[in-house]
């Protein structure tokens, strides 16, 4: 076949899936399946630049490779290209029972056995035997294609003894797979790791990477989960609130704000009043758009931050002038929460306390296991104490709503 032939081939491939066409046995028998995997790879590289559409046609290439695979001669395997190919195949979604079939049926040189040892090892969670047999692989030495890969399953093997280490291997899989889903893995793998390492500088520069480049991929979710998570978890680090403006500033209007109101919603849960103000003043600078439910949550949050200051009074008036219908089951708890607060703070020292957090608390049956304010105690400190332990409480056991 010649090498225009091929070059066709792939691209029906392509036209056929994308249209919904059927792309028969016999067209795909005439490709080789490092021909068919490379298809794949333009698919992916599509996926990552956000076109959601591609992936039925990921997950159909790769039945359609699976079968190719299966039905292979040994002797295919004589090209080197299809066998890195089944690397690539088995590191972007393949299936590991048809890699390891293959493995044990198809004589290999030893450096091959070893980086399909190595790869299936960490497909199927055996991390130790995955370290053994990677130990030795140098990525750079591969094809990117394939160096691309092995770098990122090494990275994250590493990782597991010396995060740093991970980090840097990681660093060399985005290298070889710019643009890639490859780079894309590897970014929101070394987020999730600074963060478990406390490296502030790592995660806000591999954050803000990621929202510049890979905000329309379909994994951004999950970017968006491990960036919330990493400012709660490292804001008592130097944690620059600017650079965290910066990387959301990256996103669309609604990512933005959606990701603002998470952070002030966990700050006021947590008492963090410093990132309490930053993150809720900056969600109602997105309220003009949207003048109803994020309103309302917003106002929320920037009162909680206020809730124990010298104006609480005027706080209590716009807890009290709140639209609860406008608020998630969830922030509607802590909107009556923040009220009760608020109502304590302003009370008389000598009045007994009742415990209307507690009533939230059964309202909603839970079971928070959090003791009341003594009745009578007439500290204030101690009230405010008790109510942000019970705002706590509501918050874990209260079902998430939608953010």
């Amino acid at each position: 076949m010649t090498r225009l032939r091929s070059r066709a081939l792939g691209a029906a491939a392509l036209i056929a899936l994308s249209t919904g066409s059927a792309w028969s046995d016999e067209a795909a028998s005439e490709l080789q399946p490092y021909q068919m995997v490379r298809s794949l790879q333009l698919v992916q590289d599509r996926i990552a630049g956000g076109d959601h559409a591609a992936l039925p046609m990921q997950k159909k290439l790769l039945e359609m490779i699976d079968g190719r695979f299966r039905s292979s001669g040994d002797e295919e395997f004589a090209d080197r290209r299809n066998f890195d190919a089944l690397l690539v195949y088995a590191m972007s979604g393949g299936n590991p029972s048809t890699v390891a079939g293959l493995m044990r049926r198809i004589e290999l040189p030893d450096m091959e056995h070893q980086l399909g040892t190595g790869v299936l090892g960490y497909l199927t969670g055996d991390m130790a035997l995955a370290r053994s047999a990677m130990s030795t692989v140098d990525p750079k030495t591969h094809q990117p294609e394939l160096g691309a890969f092995l770098s990122l399953i090494k990275g994250s093997v590493a990782a597991l003894e010396d995060a740093k280490s991970g980090i840097a291997t990681l660093d060399r899989a985005r290298l070889l797979g710019p643009g890639t889903l490859v780079e894309e893995a590897a970014l929101r793998r070394t987020i999730s790791l600074a963060v478990s390492s406390s490296d502030a500088e790592v995660f806000l520069s591999a954050s803000e990477q990621y929202a510049r480049r890979f905000l329309r991929s379909p994994y951004a979710s999950q970017f968006a989960e491990a960036f919330v998570s990493g400012i709660l978890q490292l804001k008592r680090t130097d944690l620059d609130l600017a650079r965290i403006e910066q990387t959301i500033a990256w996103m669309s209007r609604e990512q933005a704000k959606t990701v603002y109101l998470r952070l002030a919603r966990r700050a006021a849960i947590d008492g963090d009043a410093a990132l309490l103000d930053f993150a809720s003043s900056r969600a109602k600078s997105y309220d003009e758009e949207s003048p109803t439910v994020h309103t309302a949550r917003s106002e929320l949050y920037s009162s909680i931050s206020s809730v124990t200051s010298e104006t609480v009074q005027e706080v209590l008036a716009k807890l009290e002038d709140l639209d609860a219908t406008q608020l998630s089951r969830a922030d509607r708890a802590l909107l009556e929460a923040a009220r009760s607060v608020a109502a304590e703070v302003v009370a008389p020292v000598d009045k007994p306390t009742v415990a209307p957090l507690d009533r939230v608390r059964n309202n909603e049956n839970m079971q928070a296991g959090v003791e009341a304010p003594a009745e009578g105690s007439g500290e204030t400190d101690d009230i405010v104490a008790a109510a942000r332990a019970k705002l706590d409480a509501i918050d874990k056991m209260l079902e998430e709503q939608s953010q």
